[in-house]
This record gives C-alpha cells, structure tokens and sequence, in this order.
C-alpha cells in the first residue's frame, strides 16, 4: 500500500510528517513510502536523507494513487475529496475549526483519523501528538513572552538595587501548561498556575509553580481531558481568576477542550486590569482563544484601563512549526506508531474494536464518528436552514 507524504502548504508551516527515521519504521511495516520533493526541508531534512531511509522522493503527489495520506496540518475540503473512496488519512484536523474538510472526508467516504483525539492512556502515549506538540508549544511561549516583557524574569541583586523577578501565571496545567511553568521557573521566574482539574495541582508543584485553588466545579472528562465548564461556571471562574491575572508580568493561556473551541477564561477587561508593559500569551488563539479579542499570528497592543500605557496579547500561531525539528521529530514518530497499530501484513486495516483507534477515528464509512464534532455539523446545517427559511 502506498502511503504519501506531503509537503505542508499552509502558511508558516514547516514541519513533516514523516522523518528518515520514522520512514524506515514504516517501511518496515511493508508500506511504500512516497515523500513529495522538498517536504522535510525546513525540518533539515533533505530529499537524498528519505532516499538512503528507503522512502521513493516523487515530484508531485498524486492523490488518487495513495492508499494512505500522513500529514500534519488540517487538510483543505479540496484535498480531501481529491483522495479517493477509502483511502485512510492520520493527521491533525482541528475539527472544531475544520468543519467544512471533516463534511468532505465524509463524503468522499475517507476514513480519517486526527491525531489529536488519541485517547490519553497509558499505551497510546507513544502516539499522542498533542502532547508532543504541546510540549513544543509550552517551551516556546515562555520565550516569546520572555522576548517582550520589558523586565528580567529573575531576581537579580546587584550594587544598584534589587531586580524583582517577573510574576507569571499559567492558566491551563496540561502538558503545555506544565512544560511553560517549568520552563519559566527555570529562566528564575515566580510562577503560579490554575486548571480546573483538581489532579494538576501536584503535577504544578512538581514543576516549581505555586497552585491557584478556586471555588469551582471540577471538570475533567474521560481520558484526562478537561470538559467545558457551565456557563454560569466559567462567569464564576473569570471572576475568581481577574485578582491573579492582574497581579501577573506574564499571562500565559494553554486551555483547550478536545473537538470543542476554546474556553473564554480572559475577558478584555481583565487584560486592561493588568499592569502596563505586561504580555499575554494566548496559545489556544487557533482555536478561537481563551482571551477576549486575541487573533491568531498577531500582536495586538491592549491599552491600560488607566490609560499609563498597554498590555501586549500575543496570539501564537503554529509555534510548535516555530522549532520545526524537534517537532518533526517527535510528531512523525506519534504518526509511526499509530499507523503501526492499523497494519497488518503490508496492509492498512483499522480494527475499530481497539480503543485507540476507535479514538481517534474522525470519519469513517460515509459518518462522522467523533459525536462532538458530528453535533457541531448537525447545528451548523440546522442554522443554515433555519436561516432559509
């Protein structure tokens, strides 16, 4: 069976989904491995690399020949139903925010699996590209706030007077969150975190960062995924929350809810209630965001409610693409292993009474089987006929 990897055509993009390692696994599984020119490029890979790994290096893929499209960013409506009836795609999708393709793949009748629906257990952590690339992205947060903030983050005492460290908190204790909390202890921050997961509170602790508790209904869902809080609870939560962040140098944002957009945990208010010269790092922006007006790849200059200057909100986007590398590596290894669980004998067969499998599958056989993302299809239609009506 033939499985193609692309080279990824969305703007700032530069990671693969497939390294010289990972193709020998997977060559090793008995899959022809096709990589289209120049796809691991700006991962530092180059062509004549996938060659020595046994992979064919083509021109140009050609969809309707490839049995199985592996790749990294969500695919476009377009592409997906250029595949052809059957054919099996592993990849991120956002479906949330990728209606339009998730409808395509169904309609072409493409079994898709996302890779970011991969049940949080213990076997499918070899496989869980969320976490690799949230690992990635927590990292490169704290640099970015780091690079804005007009202040050291560490203590420094010196002959003309004592620096105080930056003050950051981290809202959001999942595997970004923890890896940004880590990270900002380590450049001598003091750093305090909040997640409505109760469990996350050792895990914070571990990292060096101090625990926020608040009154709130616990929300973690099967899987170890937080779920959305209520309404009246998520108004309880900002509340609760609008001391801490105002406190804070750096306010870092990691919240996100698996097929759903993200939380609103900030409201413009409570940035404005910040100090002058601090930064918000909103990296759920690509997801709709968990600060009030934050837009995704810009910088976006908040004014003080005191009018004595602004708040920089910074929406990241892709900045796991930003260490393309590193996240290539361990994104490409997530897509081997899943894959090695779908092939027997050279041949892609997906046993959907595996729960991994059954997961992170996307679409299958004409339906949608994520019923979360299946319901927000189901209320899009019925608002555009109710609209036409």
């Amino acid at each position: 069976m033939k499985l193609g990897i692309p080279r990824e055509h969305r703007e700032g993009e530069r990671r693969v989904a497939a390294t010289p390692e990972s193709v020998k696994q997977l060559a090793g599984l008995g899959l022809e491995v096709l990589i289209e020119a120049g796809a691991g490029e700006a991962a530092g890979h180059a062509d004549d690399e996938y060659r020595q790994a046994g992979a064919a290096v083509v021109p140009l893929l050609v969809a309707k020949e490839l049995d199985v499209l592996a790749h990294v960013r969500p695919l476009d409506p377009h592409s997906a139903l250029s595949l052809k009836p059957g054919a099996v795609t592993v990849g991120l999708a956002s479906p949330a925010s990728e209606l339009d393709t998730v409808q395509a793949l169904a309609d072409g009748r493409i079994t898709s699996f996302a890779m970011e629906l991969v049940p949080r257990i213990s076997r499918a952590q070899s496989m869980d590209a969320l976490s690799s690339q949230a690992l990635v992205a927590g990292y490169r947060c704290v640099l970015e706030a780091a690079i804005r903030l007009p202040h050291f983050f560490p203590l420094y005492m010196t002959a003309a007077g004592t620096v105080p460290p930056a003050r950051v908190l981290v809202l959001g204790a999942g595997v970004a969150g923890l890896q940004a909390i880590g990270t900002a202890k380590r450049l001598g921050a003091r750093v305090f975190a909040n997640d409505i997961r109760p469990a996350s509170a050792d895990e914070v602790a571990s990292m060096g960062g101090t625990f926020i508790r608040l009154d709130l209904e616990t929300a973690e869902a099967a899987g170890g995924y937080a779920r959305q809080l209520s309404s009246d609870a998520g108004t309880r939560q900002r509340q609760l929350l609008a001391p801490h962040v105002a406190q804070s140098d750096v306010l870092i944002t990691t919240a996100a809810v698996p097929g759903r957009p993200a939380p609103l945990l900030v409201t413009r208010e409570m940035v404005q209630g910040m100090r002058p010269g601090s930064v918000v790092v909103d990296l759920a922006a690509e997801s709709g965001g968990n600060v009030e007006g934050v837009v995704a790849g810009a910088d976006i200059a908040v004014p003080t409610a005191d009018g004595a200057g602004h708040v920089s909100l910074v929406g990241l986007k892709d900045p796991a693409s930003a260490m393309a590398a590193d996240a290539s590596r361990l994104y490409a290894k997530n897509v081997a292993n899943l894959l090695a669980l779908m092939v027997r004998d050279g041949t892609v067969a997906p046993d959907f009474g595996d729960e991994v499998l059954a997961g992170a599958c996307l679409t299958h056989d004409g339906g949608v089987r994520h019923q979360p993302t299946a319901e927000l299809l189901a209320q899009r239609i019925h608002a555009r006929q109710e609209g036409a009506l």
